[in-house]
């Protein structure tokens, strides 16, 4: 029986390693990869940059293009990197593409703002971190995905990621 390729949102907050992940779970899979946040207009960048956190209002037309995204993807997979911080993200992430499952990275404070700190060429700021942990929402268990604790080196929670996601056999 051929089994569909997998569609994966890697999800979490800023610093949490969504794209870093992302990337290697694409490559594992040999499926197209997107990273969400280049799909921002210019007008959520310069807010988010400037250290204002987005609205629900802000966020509706660039989940809608990831969506599209993720619907155009549907059964021949891929890998997207998105916060979608709250279940009604997700949510509608999923209303474009019901068979997709979220990855959460998550981790401690303290590494995530570390990590953060020495990050030079991105547009969020350390200081929106706090308000991103506010509105976090972890998935519930109704939603398909895992969730993984950031820490272990990328190709450790690569691996882990697919055998959380069943897409790989554990082997330890």
């Amino acid at each position: 029986m051929h089994r569909p390729a997998p569609l994966v949102v890697v999800m979490g907050v800023s610093g949490s390693g969504k794209t870093t992940v992302g990337v290697l779970l694409a490559e594992a899979l040999g499926v197209p990869f997107a990273e969400g946040d280049a799909f921002h207009t210019p007008e959520n960048i310069a807010k988010m940059t400037t250290g204002a956190a987005l609205t629900d209002a802000d966020r509706a037309p660039w989940l809608d293009i990831l969506g599209h995204w993720l619907r155009d993807h549907s059964g021949h997979g891929g890998v997207m990197s998105c916060s979608a911080l709250k279940r009604a993200y997700r949510d509608r992430l999923r209303s474009f593409a019901p068979t997709a499952s979220f990855l959460h990275l998550h981790g401690p404070r303290e590494l995530l703002a570390l990590r953060l700190q020495d990050r030079t060429s991105h547009f969020m700021p350390p200081s929106l971190l706090d308000s991103q942990l506010a509105v976090l929402e972890p998935l519930g268990p109704d939603e398909a995905g895992a969730t993984l604790t950031v820490g272990p080196s990328p190709s450790v929670l690569t691996h882990r990621s697919l055998v959380a996601l069943g897409l790989a056999p554990a082997t330890d």
